[in-house]
């Protein structure tokens, strides 16, 4: 068999990453549920019709077909797709088990997504992200768009990451804006404004003037809301300064002090409110976030989300919800291609029981039963080989302590320093920092 090809955006971690990697979801996990929040689990995939019916994000998704499928087209089974993303799976379970569910549902979901995107770095095609979402039936209070940020800026905090600075705007005041200058289709003015970091102000004037019918004077408009940005509620006064009046733009003017002001109560320098930020998918109602990573803000956002209103309803009766979503796999790839993560030891164990000689392997089991059962990760030599060559093991895997069974009575050694001590397994443990890898 020849050696294989990597696949590109599909990353695979080594088992060092790997520990990284779970160290961090226990760490966003743990935030989670101080928060209130339930986990949830969704299937993977999803009828094609649900996933393509909001937002442009029809070459984006994966077809899930059989080998041997119709070849004249999807149908059945064969009109699925992989979920691009965890909102549109979880708009579809509330409405499954609405009857299910208590009000306002809070729950969060940790689950790899796929979305067919050229892959560079910090994007990739398979990738896990960690969401959180809360939903009610018929309103939502708009102080849980503020309750947003602070989540999420506790659980990026907890970890030995750079710090994070949450962008924040509300729909509402930019489609109240269009509206307020004359132009008709907001959503298409939205899209192009969505694109003003990668294609810059002039390409999105012309943009603006293409799709949504922008005059020169309406498109000025536009990039001057784009351009306001503060850390405190004074982008309000600024909004008002450019003299547009609507009853929907001052309503998301309100919500969006809110955010920033209860943001700024809880971690000063969290958020900063930025009119630039649109999001691209067409079913945020209000509030959107947008996260940068210090140092890597080339990269774009690291986690986002907002406010929607209209992708879960049954009849009259809507489920209107928020959420934000982590990007798990693009925090971690930016941070493991800059080498700013680390990790003690590439292995899980704490101590290497030695085997004196392969006879009395059971007595070195015992004792790798007695440390796990206290919690001290622990695995037993290979073999039986001269001491030194078992200590050089263990060195080369990173595990720190090595223990040496003996009739008379037993002794553990710290192979960095060393220091060699008599132990017993019933009694002995490591110091703290040493019984599980430390990331940093």
């Amino acid at each position: 068999m020849s050696k294989p090809t990597p696949i590109s955006g599909f990353p695979e971690w080594t088992t060092s990453q790997r520990m990284i990697e779970q160290f961090v979801l226990d760490r966003i996990r743990h935030t989670f549920e101080l928060y209130g929040f339930a986990p949830l689990e969704t299937r993977s995939v999803e009828p094609l019709d649900q996933l393509l019916r909001k937002g442009e994000t029809s070459k984006e998704v994966y077809l899930l077909r059989r080998l041997q499928a119709d070849a004249d087209g999807p149908a059945g089974d064969d009109a699925l797709g992989l979920h691009f993303d965890l909102t549109v799976p979880f708009a579809r379970y509330v409405l499954e088990n609405a009857g299910k569910l208590q009000f306002p549902f809070r729950r969060y979901q940790i689950q790899k997504v796929w979305r067919g995107e050229r892959p560079q770095e910090g994007r990739y095609r398979e990738f896990l992200q960690a969401d959180i979402d809360i939903v009610d039936r018929d309103t939502l209070p708009a102080h849980y768009e503020a309750e947003m940020p602070l989540v999420i800026g506790d659980a990026l905090r907890s970890l030995p990451i750079p710090p994070v600075l949450i962008q924040v705007n509300n729909r509402k005041i930019c489609e109240g804006f269009y509206r307020g200058i004359g132009l008709t289709d907001p959503e298409a003015a939205l899209r192009a404004v969505d694109k003003l970091d990668k294609i810059g102000p002039a390409k999105v004037a012309d943009l603006l003037a293409e799709t949504a019918g922008a005059s020169a004077a309406q498109a000025d408009a536009c990039l001057a809301l784009a351009g306001i940005s503060a850390p405190d509620a004074s982008f309000a006064d600024a909004v008002h300064a450019l003299g547009v009046r609507d009853p929907l733009l001052d309503e998301g003017v309100a919500e969006l002090v809110a955010v920033v002001e209860t943001a700024a109560a809880h971690a000063p320098g969290l958020c900063v409110a930025d009119l630039r930020i649109a999001r691209g998918l067409d079913y945020y109602t209000g509030t959107v976030y947008e996260t940068q990573l210090v140092g890597y803000e080339r990269f774009g956002s690291i986690c986002s989300g907002g406010r929607y209103d209209n992708l879960a309803s049954a009849g009259s009766v809507s489920y209107p919800g928020v959420g934000i979503s982590i990007g798990v796999t693009r925090l971690l790839g930016l941070l493991f291609g800059a080498e700013a993560l680390s990790i003690s030891r590439s292995v899980p164990t704490c101590v290497l029981v030695a085997v004196a000689a392969e006879e009395e392997r059971a007595a070195s089991n015992a004792v790798a039963e007695a440390l796990r059962s206290r919690g001290v990760p622990t695995e037993v030599s290979p073999s039986a080989a001269k001491f030194g060559k078992q200590i050089r093991y263990a060195e080369r895997r990173g595990i720190p302590y090595v223990w040496f069974p003996g009739a008379e009575g037993h002794q553990v050694k710290d192979i960095r320093s060393g220091e060699q001590v008599d132990a017993s397994a019933d009694r002995w443990s490591p110091p703290p920092a040493d019984l599980t890898p430390v990331v940093g």
